[in-house]
Order: structure tokens, then C-alpha cells, then sequence
């Protein structure tokens, strides 16, 4: 039986010589952009170049993370990054933005290509087309269960990557705003603000709602292994040192030798995460929430706090250099801080000597490092060469061809439903499109005989949902089959993969989900025959007027879904609060999604946006409550180009940072 890859994350210089040390087969590891890991400290060109050459003696390989959306004003910087890496030995490059993919196939296509986890592919559909665009790896998401994995391993053509070990996110990775939400501060831009750690309230009760437990899977490794998955990956480029190498080695023990099992699980027992699950993997979904969402090893709390003295309880030994986190009562940031002058004062009870604000006594404490291993923290030797920069003209000519035409049309009004009761209370005289975004009930059981789906047939649009789960790819692709022979042959993607379900002669678009935030994006999905393309939820005016496109649809008023999840929630009821505003679940097709409680509207942009040459606007009802009302209010105001009260404008002028 071949033995996976062993890929562990490299955040800094020192945790690059850990995993060395740790026995990793590769590593993955961030510049200084464009990857989803912007807090950790990521590495320069030049240290790429050193990293490289040092990872090569110890023949490991070593792949570079650019798995961030890409704004407009950033394609530039793009291309020279994209141009250093074609010149590296780097093994691959790991991506999620399709305009990267764009430019990659284009200009830089010896550059090997892996599917970043924020691609969201969890099925054969996503194996397969990726296979088909030249990938050479697919990077799963988290959420599959073991014979979901099976089955997709059985027939993919090509190879896949799982994480085994680390932190996991409640929502599908690539598919949360919440952060982006709250603040700009966009997951998909490498700068989450994990709000799926924070406390909500529930029912008047304050508690952790969405924080998972830590991902670890190293029982699994036989059956991974026997699956054939290729690669076997640890999550944690903002982990430190200690962390990667300890990792390394219990995983490194039990791929070489499944006997080692025991030890390998004392090691990782101070791995200093959260407790453990193997959640879908092993069906252990029900009991997979975190009640404390910090990391770190729990050893006790503060008891006392005289001047510069502290006062310390804890079952644990104590000693020098142990790295310590404060878990303070209101739940702000985390204070860390490492031991140093400290005495034993009785058998549970030490002191140190030491000024640290914004603790207070009962703050609880977690030991979150031990200093016992140490790895250098700068990289030996020089490059064996320096890569000059890309050629001016070179780089313009790049630049020219992604410029699109600026096609100029009559307005078209896309509307979306998710409820079946909208059907009568419409008409085609107030807009074109008509996007349907049905439960698979609905999909069922939907009446194709309907006066308004007979009479506009060219117009309707069939969604098909964000996560397919690899059971139900027949049903969605029948049933394609069948709406294109009763004349409904257009259908509304919430994947690119999803062309491999859709019959051969149906015409598609594409929904917010399969993001084209730039203008490569967009050349990339026209190019695989999009009629229309949806711009991202979270994208930002700014971002739009500096591309040359001006025929996406434009999202003006939507509820966005800020997470979406195959983790249930327990909630007394379908309502949270944070210190900022409510929120509302709703439950379709088994995926829990988060809503706010109020609706975003562009509306009062939509003279400015036609002004500047936009034309296509998408109104989207999902998640209202049918109502003439409604339908007449939201007309109105797009009409009169006013917005809708109360709503907010998510990052639409404060900017996606």
C-alpha cells in the first residue's frame, strides 16, 4: 500500500524547520499576499527562494498557497507574483480564485495547480472537472462523510487531499461572509475574524454556538490509506513551532507504522488545540461543539492580582517558559504571555512577578506552549539564483488581453424565489429572469405546467444548490434531464462543476457563489460559457468600477448566508443575537444557514451603477415571506433608486478589505 503525502502548514521560518524535523513529506506555506492565512507571518520572495533550495536537499517538496479572491487593482501584483513562482522549483501553487486559474492556464500554465479547500469541491463533480481544466490536485472540503469520500476516491481521476488534523470552520470553507459581514474583514481575503468563536445569545443565554471542536483523524490513517487519498494534510499556518512538529511526528509515526497508534496519541494530547473530533468522518456531528472556544490546554485560573503580582491555581507544574493564555469573562481578545519569574507558593498555588492589563482574578488560564522545543528562525544559506522582474512589455500585453468589451444592453431584471407562493403573486411585465432556488422537494414536486413557467420558458432558471452531496448528483442530474426535455433547458450554477451535471445542450449562468470578483474571473467563466454572471454578495462598488465588465448582475437587494453549514446547531430557537445585531437560521436541504435579521439593499445605487454602464440587477426574495407588499415596495424603490428601511449596504461603500 503506497504511503500519503504527509503536508504540514509553515507559517513562519521556525515552523518550516519543524516540520522538517517532524518528517513531512511538504509544505505549504504563504507569501506576504494573496493567501488565506494574511495573520501569520508568511514569507518573502527571497526567503521563498532560500526555503526552497533547503526544502530540496531534505527532498521535500514545497507548495505556495495564493487561495484568496482577487480584487481588480491587484492583477497587476498578481502577475509578477505569478511570474516568480513559474520561475521557482516550487511544486505547486494552491488556488481558489478563478482569475488566477485564468492567467495560470494562459501565461504561466507549467505551473502545477492545486484546488484550494476554499474552492468548495465535495463530490465526483468537482474531481472531475477540475481534472478536466488541467488541476493536478483537488483539495476536499472538511465536511464529507467517510463513504462520501469512498465514492468520490473511486472514481477521481485525479489526486485528492484531506485535512486530517487542525482547527475547522462551522461554515463550508469559501462559502462564509460572516466575517466579511461584520466588518470587510473577508475570510476569502485571508483576514477571518472567526466569528464562529465568538458567544451568542440564545433564548437570553449567552454560549458558544458554532465553534467546533479540533479536526484529528489519525485512527483513520489505515482506512485514508487503503481509500488511496494522496495527501494527507495538517491545518494551522498561524500555529506555532511546537505545535507543527509535534503533529508531524505522531502523524509521520502512524503512517510509517499503524502500531505506533498509542504514542502518537499521547503526543498529540498536548497538541495545545481544543478537544478533538472526527466529525462527519467517523458520525460524530451531534457532539462536535466546542463549549470553550480558545485553544490551549485548560490548567487552571487567576486568583489573585496584587500590583505586579499574580497569583496562580493550577493542578499543573508550573514551569519557566511555559506560554500561558488568559481567557478573560467577557470574552474579549485573549492576553498571552509567557512564564518567567515564577515560585511555587503552596502545592496547587504559584506567583509571578509580572504587569499584565486587562486580566482580572477567576480569568481562566489554558497552557498553550511548552518552550521545550526550539527550531531556528532564520533560513540557512543564499538562493541558488535571483528571479528578475517580469518584462514591462511582457506584463502589459497580460494586462491588455484581460480587458472586456463594454457591452451596452436594455436593463434586465433578474428576480430569485426560494418559495413556491411567490409564483402567483409575479408577473413578467415588472422583470425578465425568473431564477428558481428550490429545496430538493421542490424540485420534485414543482407544477412545470404553471401558466407563468409555460408562457416564459426562455426566461425561468433552474439553481442548483451549493452543496451536492455525491448520493444525490444523479437525482440533480435526471432531473436536469428531464426539465430540459419538458423545455426548461437553463439553469442557474452555484458551482462550476456543476456543467458536469446539466445536460450537453442546456445554457447556464452563473449565481454569487461561483465568484467573479475580477476581471480574469470573468474572462475565465465566460470563456466555460456562462451567459451571465452573478457578482459576489461581498464585493464592494469600488472593486466593480475598477474592472472593464460591466454585464455581471448585480446583486440589489438579498439576505446574504453568512454561514452555510452541514453542522446543525441547537438553538431554543430559530433567533441569535450578538452586540450587534440579530440573526435567523433557516434549515434547507439538511444545510443550516445563518441570515441577519434585516436585508441588504443597493437599491439607492442603481442610478449611479447604470450610469457607469451596468445593466443586468438581481432582486432576491429567498428568504422572505411572500408578499405583494414586498414585491411592490422592492420594485419601487429600485425604480426610484432608493433604499430599502431598515437594511444595511454590507461592504458595498466601506470597502472589502
Amino acid at each position: 500500500m503506497k504511503k500519503p503525502e504527509l503536508l504540514l502548514p509553515v507559517g513562519n521560518v521556525e515552523a518550516f524547520y519543524a516540520a522538517l524535523k517532524g518528517g513531512a513529506d511538504a509544505v505549504y506555506l504563504g507569501l506576504k499576499n494573496f493567501n488565506a492565512r494574511e495573520r501569520a507571518t508568511n514569507f518573502s520572495n527571497y526567503q521563498l527562494l532560500q526555503l526552497v533550495d533547503e526544502a530540496a536537499s531534505a527532498k521535500v517538496k514545497v507548495y505556495v498557497t495564493l487561495n484568496t479572491v482577487i480584487k481588480n487593482s491587484e492583477i497587476s501584483e498578481l502577475i509578477d507574483t505569478l511570474w516568480f513562482l513559474s520561475q521557482t522549483k516550487v511544486a505547486a501553487v494552491i488556488i481558489q480564485d478563478w482569475g488566477t486559474y485564468f492567467l495560470l492556464k494562459n501565461y504561466f500554465p507549467k505551473l502545477p495547480v492545486h484546488a484550494s479547500t476554499q474552492m468548495a469541491n465535495h463530490n465526483s463533480a468537482g474531481t472531475s472537472y477540475c481534472n478536466k481544466l488541467g488541476f493536478s490536485r483537488v483539495i476536499l472540503s472538511r465536511e464529507l462523510t467517510l463513504p462520501e469520500l469512498e465514492s468520490i476516491q473511486e472514481k477521481s481521476p485525479i489526486e485528492t487531499e484531506v485535512f486530517v488534523h487542525g482547527a475547522l470552520c462551522y461554515s463550508f470553507s469559501g462559502m462564509c461572509l460572516f466575517s466579511s459581514y461584520l466588518g470587510g474583514a473577508g475570510a476569502n481575503r485571508g483576514l477571518c475574524a472567526q466569528p464562529c468563536r465568538r458567544f451568542y445569545t440564545d433564548h437570553q443565554e449567552q454560549k458558544s454556538v458554532f465553534s467546533l471542536k479540533d479536526n484529528q483523524q489519525i485512527t483513520l490513517i489505515p482506512k485514508l490509506m487503503e481509500l488511496g487519498v494522496h495527501s494527507l494534510k495538517i491545518e494551522g499556518r498561524l500555529k506555532s513551532a511546537e505545535y507543527v512538529y509535534q503533529v508531524a511526528r505522531a502523524y509521520r509515526m502512524v503512517i510509517d507504522d499503524p502500531n505506533t497508534l498509542p504514542k502518537a496519541l499521547e503526543i498529540l494530547s498536548m497538541d495545545m488545540g481544543r478537544e478533538k473530533t472526527q466529525w462527519f468522518y467517523s458520525n460524530q456531528v451531534a457532539n462536535s461543539i466546542s463549549l470553550v472556544p480558545g485553544t490551549g490546554l485548560p490548567i487552571g485560573k487567576i486568583i489573585q492580582i496584587a500590583g505586579n503580582k499574580i497569583s496562580i491555581e493550577s493542578n499543573t507544574e508550573m514551569k519557566p517558559g511555559y506560554r500561558l493564555r488568559v481567557r478573560t469573562q467577557n470574552d474579549s481578545e485573549p492576553v498571552t504571555f509567557t512564564l518567567d519569574h515564577i515560585h511555587r507558593t503552596d502545592e496547587k498555588t504559584y506567583q509571578l512577578s509580572t504587569k499584565i492589563s486587562g486580566i482580572k482574578p477567576n480569568d481562566e488560564l489554558t497552557l498553550v506552549g511548552t518552550g521545550q522545543f526550539r527550531f531556528p528562525s532564520k533560513l540557512k544559506g543564499e538562493p541558488s539564483k535571483i528571479i528578475p522582474k517580469i518584462a514591462p512589455q511582457q506584463k502589459a500585453t497580460i494586462l491588455n488581453r484581460l480587458k472586456h468589451k463594454r457591452n451596452s444592453g436594455n436593463e434586465l431584471l433578474y428576480v430569485r424565489i426560494n418559495n413556491l407562493n411567490w409564483l402567483p403573486m409575479l408577473s413578467f411585465a415588472y422583470f425578465s429572469q425568473l431564477v428558481l432556488q428550490l429545496s430538493k422537494t421542490d424540485w420534485k414536486r414543482i407544477n412545470l405546467e404553471l401558466p407563468i413557467l409555460q408562457e416564459n420558458k426562455p426566461n425561468i432558471w433552474f439553481e442548483l444548490p451549493q452543496f451536492i452531496p455525491e448520493k444525490d448528483i444523479e437525482f440533480y442530474a435526471n432531473r436536469c434531464t428531464d426539465l430540459a426535455g419538458a423545455g426548461f433547458n437553463r439553469f442557474s450554477l452555484s458551482h462550476l462543476s456543476q456543467k458536469e451535471i446539466m445536460p450537453i445542450e442546456a445554457i447556464f449562468g452563473t449565481n454569487e457563489n461561483v465568484y467573479g470578483y475580477n476581471d480574469a474571473a470573468l474572462g475565465l467563466l465566460e470563456e466555460e460559457g456562462a451567459q451571465w454572471i452573478t457578482s459576489p454578495f461581498e464585493n464592494e462598488m469600488d472593486n466593480l468600477l475598477a474592472g472593464s465588465a460591466r454585464d455581471q448582475v448585480i446583486p440589489m437587494y438579498y439576505y446574504p448566508k453568512l454561514f452555510y453549514s452541514r453542522q446543525p446547531i441547537n438553538l431554543a430557537e430559530d433567533k441569535i443575537s450578538n452586540e450587534k445585531q440579530n440573526y435567523r437560521r433557516q434549515i434547507v436541504n439538511g444545510i443550516t444557514h445563518l441570515l441577519p435579521e434585516i436585508p441588504v439593499s443597493l437599491l439607492q445605487y442603481k442610478a449611479k451603477l447604470t450610469q457607469q454602464g451596468f445593466y443586468r440587477y438581481l432582486i432576491d426574495l429567498c428568504f422572505e415571506e411572500p408578499s405583494k407588499a414586498t414585491l411592490k415596495k422592492v420594485f419601487t424603490r429600485l425604480k426610484q433608486s432608493e433604499a430599502v428601511q431598515p437594511s444595511t449596504t454590507f461592504n458595498f461603500k466601506k470597502g472589502l478589505r
